[in-house]
């Protein structure tokens, strides 16, 4: 969000080179970014389609979309409060702040005056009409932690919005003001979007409003790390701060996304923003509207994708499921019958092409309904049924530990020179001095020989070796027996536990 003190703007926050925007007291993001999908103008052009396709027609397009799209764009303005000391009532540090002669007196002044809430200017952003009745669809950072809500419609009224509900795990919220004559945008279908598609974002870059700008869609799915839900599309439209909340169009004059972030070295326009789909903003709106809170199913594992090295070592193609490297005890994962190692195929019937789509398919089944799943195990296919449940609200904070079986106490240590690492079997007290729970077994690395594979690989002192290949580990005669007969040129699948997480990885000589 941009704040109206146009002189002093700070960044705060920067996320693998992901920037978002806040200013004002309270610091409310603000925004950048935009990225989105976009149908194409016929289902399947041809080559002379193409060539009578001619440069007047798209202005006209653009022309067209933009007549139609302006009504339902609205700018967004949030306040916040402060609680300051005064004195006589006058906010007198305020008054003086940055006057050298003043700094002993305020550093000195007692702090029996009674503290004032003073409203102040908190930032700016952009938003959408989804519903003649007064529902308007923007970013969960533009609104969140304002005291009051000011929209300003394309014809200039204003109004105070009522805050519906946010979803943070998104970065969606829901507001509402109480307007006649609403005219609110079509919604599109955010999966028919490709790469290539040309689209149109709006907003109020910098505070200009109504403003649109035209680019493509660059790429799918991304995941920047922004939000813990993620599934972004990738455009070049220009975005910046105070576009965030505002639609992306498609030329069918269609929203497919909501402008949200940008990766920018400035902290403008670089032509790498982001957009969460319209088909996950729908689902989350939808129940924002009807409860004013969003429940999603899980299943209760850590997944990690198929890269090219693990999918050599379990006979799949890149990206053909999901591997699952952790699962919760007393989840629905664990109930079902699913295994560490296994790779999930599909879910309700629909194929799962990575970690993403497989948490698309997951949070948006119905809780208490059981449901289908094939799995990858040991080299077979395997169909298990799986319950959903309704995920924790903390669950990415807590975490969770997966189910395991006991492990041997005795203490051994042994090392192997081609892998370079010495390992101890996991006792209590090793457990205790590393952080592990008494549920978590395998070998423990007690030391990495510098330059060697294991330290190529990424292997460190204090994880936890829990498999090779599909073996599980339970002591050092175990795993020096896995070893012996792996091959490290062609590469090792390890399962390794590095305090509460785990995850898979392949050994390979280098």
């Amino acid at each position: 969000m941009e704040s109206r003190d146009q002189n002093s703007p700070r960044r705060w926050g920067m996320s693998r080179g992901v920037a978002l925007w806040s200013t004002g007291v309270s610091c409310v993001c603000l925004a950048i970014a935009a990225a989105v999908s976009i149908g194409q103008i016929q289902e399947t052009p041809s080559v002379r389609d193409a060539e009578t396709f001619t440069a007047r027609d798209l202005a006209t397009s653009f022309r067209t979309i933009a007549r139609e799209t302006f009504p339902g764009i609205v700018a967004i303005e949030t306040r916040g409060v402060a609680t300051v000391q005064t004195q006589g009532g006058l906010d007198l540090e305020e008054l003086f702040k940055g006057d050298p002669r003043f700094e002993r007196f305020f550093k000195n002044m007692p702090e029996q005056q009674t503290p004032r809430r003073r409203v102040v200017p908190q930032g700016q952003g952009s938003g959408f009409i989804i519903d003649p009745k007064g529902f308007i669809l923007t970013n969960n950072h533009v609104v969140e932690g304002a005291e009051t809500i000011t929209v300003r419609l394309h014809d200039g009224r204003e109004y105070e919005a009522e805050l519906i509900g946010t979803d943070s795990r998104s970065d969606v919220a829901v507001i509402k003001v109480d307007a006649p004559d609403l005219e609110p945008i079509p919604l599109g279908n955010s999966e028919e979007v490709e790469v290539g598609d040309i689209v149109l974002a709006f907003g109020s870059p910098f505070g200009l409003e109504l403003t649109m700008t035209q680019g493509i869609i660059s790429a799918k799915g991304r995941g920047p790390g922004i939000n813990e839900r993620e599934d972004y599309l990738q455009t070049d439209a220009a975005i910046n701060p105070g576009n965030s909340g505002g639609p992306l169009i498609n030329l069918r004059g269609q929203v497919i996304g909501i402008n949200t972030a940008i990766s920018s070295r400035s902290g403008g326009y670089d032509g790498v923003g982001f957009s969460i789909p319209i088909n996950m903003a729908k689902w989350i709106a939808d129940q924002l509207m009807e409860s004013g809170e969003v429940k999603r199913a899980y299943i209760g594992v850590v997944i990690q994708p198929v890269t090219n090295d693990l999918a050599n070592q379990l006979g799949l193609n890149v990206n053909e499921g999901a591997i699952v490297s952790q699962i919760m005890k007393d989840s629905p994962a664990d109930k079902s019958g699913l295994e560490t190692g296994d790779v999930i195929l599909e879910l309700d019937g629909r194929p799962v092409g990575g970690t993403r789509q497989l948490q698309g398919i997951v949070e948006q089944l119905s809780v208490g309904k059981s449901y289908p799943l094939s799995i990858y195990r040991d080299g077979k296919n395997k169909e298990l049924t799986i319950t959903m449940a309704e995920m924790p609200q903390d669950l990415a904070l807590r975490g969770g530990q997966p189910s395991t079986s006991s492990r041997e106490e005795e203490t051994e240590s042994v090392s192997v020179e081609d892998l370079g690492v010495d390992v101890q079997e996991l006792t209590k007290d090793l457990a205790e001095q590393f952080g592990y729970s008494d549920d978590v077994s395998g070998v423990v690395i007690a030391s990495v020989e510098p330059n060697s594979v294991a330290e190529l690989n990424g292997l460190r002192a204090g994880e936890v070796i829990e498999k090779v290949g599909s073996q599980r580990v339970k002591s050092v005669d175990d795993f020096t027996a896995a070893i012996e007969d792996a091959d490290l040129e062609d590469g090792v699948l390890m399962l390794v536990r590095r305090g509460p997480s785990s995850r898979f990885v392949v050994v390979k000589a280098q």
